[in-house]
C-alpha cells in the first residue's frame, strides 16, 4: 500500500482482548480495537496498511483459518494491507491468544 501524499501515519499501539473467549473471538476483538482507534484519528479499515498479528498459539490460528478469515472480512472487507504473523512465547497480557499492531495512513482531507 502507498500512502496518499500529506497522510499522517497513525501507529496503533498492540491490542489484546483477552476478556474474551477463544482465539477466534479475540482476534476478532483485538481487531475490533484496532479499527476502532484507526476510525476515531478519521480514517477506515481501507487506510490501514500493516497488520502484525502476534500469537502464542499458531496450532490455534491454523485451525481456525476459515472463521478468522470469516472474522477479518466481517471488519476490513477486502482491503488486505501487509500482513506478518508471529508466534511468540507469551504475551504481555498471560489469558491473551492474540495481539495486534498496526499502522495506518490516514488521508490529509480526514478530520
Amino acid at each position: 500500500m502507498l500512502a496518499p501524499a500529506g497522510a499522517r501515519n497513525l501507529f496503533v499501539a498492540g491490542m489484546t482482548a483477552a476478556d474474551r473467549a477463544g482465539f477466534v473471538a479475540q482476534f476478532s476483538g483485538a481487531l475490533e480495537g484496532i479499527l476502532q482507534v484507526v476510525r476515531e484519528a478519521g480514517g477506515s479499515p481501507t487506510d490501514v496498511g500493516r497488520l502484525t498479528i502476534f500469537t502464542t498459539d499458531l496450532e490455534a490460528y491454523e485451525a481456525n483459518l476459515k472463521p478468522l478469515g470469516e472474522a477479518y472480512r466481517e471488519r476490513m472487507g477486502r482491503h488486505y494491507p501487509a500482513m506478518a504473523l508471529v508466534e511468540v512465547v507469551r504475551l504481555v497480557d498471560p489469558k491473551a491468544l492474540v495481539e495486534i499492531e498496526a499502522t495506518a495512513a490516514i488521508p490529509p482531507e480526514a478530520p
